[in-house]
């Protein structure tokens, strides 16, 4: 089949990597010139927890050619409307567009090519761009670290969707879900409290899970998130096997006491994370906070449930995007 990563960045490139390196073939595309430059004359560079070096076939969009039956949508969310108006001609009739974004993309994206043509996948791993070419995995590889999960309508083509899952198990487990809606939640809440703390602090999320305070402020906002789905009627997923409203929903201090002491252990595998939104913010980019914990605040003033840290995340970042602030531990003492 015709498959492309449309927004091959640091995941997208890793993601590329391994599934060519599987025998696959797929397009890796991008707008960034150096990195698709260095990609067709060098190939990808794959470091951190894993180490290898794949020859890729990138391009850039401009030399998109061809009808894709399968698109694996990487770039950030905020540009969603107009880039998949923009792929919608490359798509085949029965093809599919699978968001791999964060926050929940899907409903946007079926708006324009309709609900039989896209399907929503999230990724418990993380991914650190270093130059172009070279990406670098941050998470350490496991069956139950580098996990996806994804799930559609029934209406999408199941030949595809299968496709899809083949080509995503060439980097890690895969799980189906009929709740996926349960699953962006899992993965959102996790956004919501280390991603958010990571731009407002610099700090990776190995930091904020130890950091008295920030460790704090993450729990509190994981279980504004959990409030939050069980007032929607939500029910949030386990993610990598770890059933996170049992293990963070507390409503004693003792239950509290508790939950920050595991906190750090269950992001250990994930500790040399930082969120990709410090990128943008270097590169004088806006980041995608609106998508994320923004996502909660909507849903909060939708079932009349209060979400003051997420709140106060989404302001002081859009602070740091005007400039009037930097992101420090400093900005711990507004919560």
């Amino acid at each position: 089949m015709n498959v492309a990563i449309y927004g091959a960045g640091a995941m997208g490139t890793v993601l590329g990597a391994c599934i060519t390196k599987a025998g696959y073939q797929i397009d890796l595309i991008n707008r960034n010139k150096d990195h698709v430059k260095a990609l067709k004359e060098k190939g990808a560079t794959i470091t951190g927890t894993i180490s290898f070096h794949q020859e890729v076939h990138a391009i850039f969009p401009e030399e998109m050619n061809k009808e894709y039956d399968i698109i694996l949508l990487m770039t950030k969310q905020r540009y969603n409307e107009e880039i998949v108006h923009t792929l919608k001609p490359y798509l085949k009739e029965d093809g599919i567009i699978c968001t791999l974004q964060n926050g929940i993309p899907e409903p946007l994206i079926a708006s324009i090519i309709g609900e039989h043509k896209t399907v929503g996948a999230t990724m418990s791993w993380g991914a650190t761009f270093h130059s172009h070419g070279i990406a670098e995995l941050t998470t350490k590889p496991s069956r139950d670290t580098l996990t996806f999960q994804i799930g559609s309508n029934q209406q999408v083509d199941d030949e595809k969707f299968h496709y899809l899952v083949t080509l995503l198990e060439t980097m890690g487990h895969v799980e189906v879900k009929d709740n996926f809606i349960g699953a962006r939640w899992a993965k959102l809440l996790v956004n919501a409290a280390f991603s958010g703390l990571s731009v407002v602090t610099g700090a990776t999320f190995g930091e904020l899970s130890k950091n008295k305070q920030s460790k704090r402020i993450a729990l509190e906002i994981i279980k504004e998130c959990i409030d939050v789905a069980f007032k929607a009627n939500i029910t949030i997923e386990p993610l990598q096997g770890k059933n996170i409203v049992k293990l963070m929903n507390y409503q004693s201090k003792i239950k509290k006491q508790f939950s920050l002491f595991i906190l750090p252990i269950a992001m250990r595998k994930h500790k040399a994370i930082r969120s990709s939104m410090l990128r943008d913010l270097a590169n004088d980019r806006l980041t995608e906070i609106d998508a994320i914990n923004g996502v909660v605040i909507d849903y909060g003033n939708k079932f009349h449930i209060p979400t003051p840290l997420n709140d106060k995340i989404v302001s002081i970042v859009h602070k740091i995007e005007c400039k009037e602030l930097k992101p420090s531990w400093d900005n711990i003492k507004q919560f």
